[in-house]
């Protein structure tokens, strides 16, 4: 489709040069149903051919699996990918079935080893939080996180789904170079002080679901009907009965701009959430994920895309017309907590 190289953008106040868009890399063993992994590794490659560089994976992804999945491809091109992985999301040794939070150290400790073992490397790019403890003080979580960077375990930090007062607590402690939330047409909630806070510090705004986990595609319309049964997006409120419909209907102006562009939906709303980079003046890397080497492509085109202030306007109203929230229990994210 494209031969397109992405542009960079740099990973926190000191960190490298990265493609402007990352890869989010659950979906290739975890969560979204039936994968191909020759399909998954071709997708992989494809990405770096187009520049991008940062791999977000995560321990919980599969129990491991998707950190296993990946190591071949980091250790085939150590030099050229930031490798980012997460802790927190532990199992209970009664139930393999939940995840229960954990940021105590031992756990971290326990957790950074096992990742570099999967991944097969001596140091993790960009090592995250996955979901804050609030019963631990984000001060002590980070405190062990910056012991990692100091031991040579880890290069950078980053914090997923924090509200403001906890990065800047988070950023007393040691540097952080990254926070991922989740940021799309279809969930702005960040925007009121996460990403002010994220501008005022220097840290990068990677968000995740950048493509409202494949609805704002046009993909799937209803999680219940067009979906397996084991996919994650099942258990989404907004991606299922009614609202879905509700929300369906939201992607008219999507689709109007994206006709005028000769673009895909899911350009158009990629395109939104890199100009927010312009709007809101800080570093700003989507992650969408994909297992084809075409919708990686497609992806890398969406960088061309600039969208004018009319057509900003027009996809203005869409987040608050969303109907249902993005989890079932939204403690855990930095909306909850705010």
């Amino acid at each position: 489709m494209t031969d397109h190289r992405i542009p960079t953008a740099r990973l926190g106040g000191q960190g490298p040069e990265i493609g402007a868009q990352g890869l989010g890399c659950m979906g290739m063993s975890f969560a979204y149903g039936p994968t191909d992994a020759k399909e998954s590794q071709a997708t992989l490659e494809r990405a770096l051919e187009l520049g991008v560089t940062m791999y977000d994976t995560a321990d919980a992804y599969g129990a491991g699996e998707n950190e296993k999945f990946l190591s071949p491809f980091f250790k085939a091109h150590r030099d050229e990918v930031v490798i980012a992985t997460k802790f927190a999301l532990a199992v209970p040794p009664d139930d393999p079935t939940r995840r229960i939070i954990r940021n105590d150290a031992p756990y971290i400790r326990q957790s950074v080893e096992a990742s570099l073992t999967r991944l097969d490397v001596d140091v993790i790019d960009l090592y995250y939080m996955h979901r804050r403890d609030v019963n631990v003080p984000i001060e002590d979580t980070v405190g062990v996180m910056a012991e990692l960077v100091r031991e040579g375990k880890v290069k950078q930090l980053g914090l997923s789904e924090v509200t403001a007062a906890e990065l800047r607590a988070a950023q007393e402690v040691h540097p952080i170079a990254a926070v991922q939330s989740e940021w799309s047409l279809f969930s702005r909630d960040i925007e009121a002080q996460v990403v002010p806070a994220a501008r005022e510090l220097g840290v990068t705004l990677v968000a995740y679901s950048p493509l409202g986990r494949g609805f704002l595609t046009g993909s799937f319309a209803n999680a219940d009907q067009d979906l397996t049964a084991d996919d994650f997006r099942r258990q989404q409120p907004r991606f299922t009965g009614d609202n879905a419909a509700a929300n369906g209907a939201l992607l008219d102006p999507i689709r109007a701009i994206a006709e005028a562009h000769g673009a895909t939906l899911g350009q158009i709303a990629l395109a939104w959430v890199q100009q927010q980079s312009q709007v809101h003046g800080l570093s700003v890397v989507p992650i969408p994920g994909t297992r084809k080497p075409t919708r990686v492509e497609e992806n890398a085109a969406a960088t061309n895309i600039e969208l004018t202030p009319e057509e900003l306007a027009l996809l203005e109203p869409i987040a608050g017309k969303v109907a249902g929230d993005r989890y079932t229990d939204m403690r855990f994210t930095s909306a909850g907590r705010e």
